[in-house]
């Protein structure tokens, strides 16, 4: 038996010893990314997030664990085809789901509605799953619907999605200058509904939001806001990134913008060989048009069927990187995070095929330099600081 014990010993050592600092680091953090598209997918596809599902999605269960996820919000989405009537039934069927989900594999998962509940789920080595909303729409303009939805669990809730709404403009609409019939920005309604997540202790997600609606918010809102998954303007001029002055003003708000993996947010040159890609496979693309008029997911079938195709075309890690220097020397390293949009994008950078190469981004800044405290506020940190200040 001593010979047993002593032999799984060294082995622990041996596996302890022989890990890389990068490794060791990533362990010691709490990792949270902001942004997961695994259960509109999940919805989708029929598939099970306990399933092992790697060539398939960029997020299951052990891959999580294995690119040592602590904390993950996954979004509750629908697109713009939903509206009222069917847009809050739809964020609570996919609730309803989450919540399947963690009663499947109760000693691997737990709901996270609070700072307490994640410090909890932590300690214990379960992963803490939260939900974000992703689009005002779905409340249907019912502040009863955003209480709903909050009490059900949901942390934060993106004011627009690319759709903007009858009370706030989308960053799609903006820039396109489309006519709304009401002017941009959030109107009163809008700010009511800002003032109100604030009482509840629901960060304002700002991501998709246009420039005047950002700005009305960050004015609105007492407390942070975050970006829950965009990227600098500056070095990818794309509507959904965030200009310097709007990283600034987030800045001044004390809240966090967590980078985006989507290559057409990472590298400028990708929409304009992105949209190369689309054009070859137009026919394609309009076909599945007639079976679903929604343009993100025409995109992202054929993105699955021709993969090796548009990945040649794929950024690298250290591209999203230098996003992530950009905002820190803008304003501080206090500021920003991850996340990723795992499921809900058709291209990432060539190391982070899926969550399990997470631990990638934790070599990558220790190697530019930034210290160990430094990348624990960055892999999760920071957001915990956020919601603490936006549950008080």
């Amino acid at each position: 038996m001593k010979k047993i014990a002593f032999a799984a010993a060294c082995t622990l050592f041996t596996i302890v010893s022989t890990a890389q600092p990068h490794q060791k680091l990533h362990k010691e953090a709490i990792v949270i990314d902001t942004h997961n598209d695994f259960i509109s997918t999940s919805i989708e596809k029929k598939l099970g997030f306990d399933q092992s599902l790697k060539g398939i999605t960029h997020s299951d269960l052990k891959r999580m664990r294995e690119g040592g996820i602590d904390i993950q919000i996954f979004s509750i989405f629908c697109d713009e085809n939903y509206g009222k009537g069917t847009a809050f039934a739809f964020a609570n069927r996919e609730m309803d789901s989450m919540y399947a989900i963690i009663q499947r594999n109760p000693t691997n998962t737990m709901l996270v509605k609070s700072p307490d509940d994640l410090a909890n789920a932590v300690k214990s080595g379960k992963l803490g799953c939260m939900m974000g909303v992703e689009g005002g729409h779905m409340i249907e303009d019912r502040l009863d619907y955003l209480d709903s939805l909050y009490k059900r669990g949901a942390r934060y809730m993106t004011l627009t999605w690319n759709n903007s709404t009858d009370w706030a403009s989308s960053a799609a609409d903006e820039r396109a200058k489309n006519n709304l019939g009401h002017p941009y920005g959030l109107n009163a309604f809008g700010e009511q509904i800002v003032k109100r997540m604030n009482e509840l202790g629901m960060i304002v997600d700002i991501s998709h939001v246009g420039e005047k609606t950002f700005y009305d918010a960050v004015r609105i809102s007492k407390k942070p806001v975050i970006a829950s998954h965009s990227c600098a303007y500056t070095l990818c001029p794309v509507p959904r990134n965030m200009t310097d002055d709007q990283i600034k003003a987030l800045g001044k708000n004390g809240g966090v913008i967590h980078l985006n993996f989507n290559s057409g947010f990472v590298d400028s040159s990708f929409p304009a060989k992105n949209r190369a890609f689309i054009q070859r496979h137009q026919v394609e693309k309009d076909s599945l048009l007639k079976l679903n008029p929604s343009d993100f997911f025409a995109n992202m079938r054929i993105n699955e069927k021709y993969k090796n195709e548009i990945d040649d075309a794929r950024p690298s890690l250290s591209q999203l990187l230098d996003h992530l220097d950009h905002i820190v020397r803008l304003i501080g390293v206090d500021h920003v995070g991850l996340g990723s949009d795992f499921d809900g994008i058709n291209s990432t950078p060539r190391e982070l095929n899926d969550v399990a190469d997470m631990p990638l981004i934790t070599k990558a800044l220790m190697e530019r330099g930034y210290s160990k405290n430094d990348i624990k506020k960055i892999l999760g940190g920071n957001f915990i600081r956020v919601f603490k200040e936006n549950q008080q």
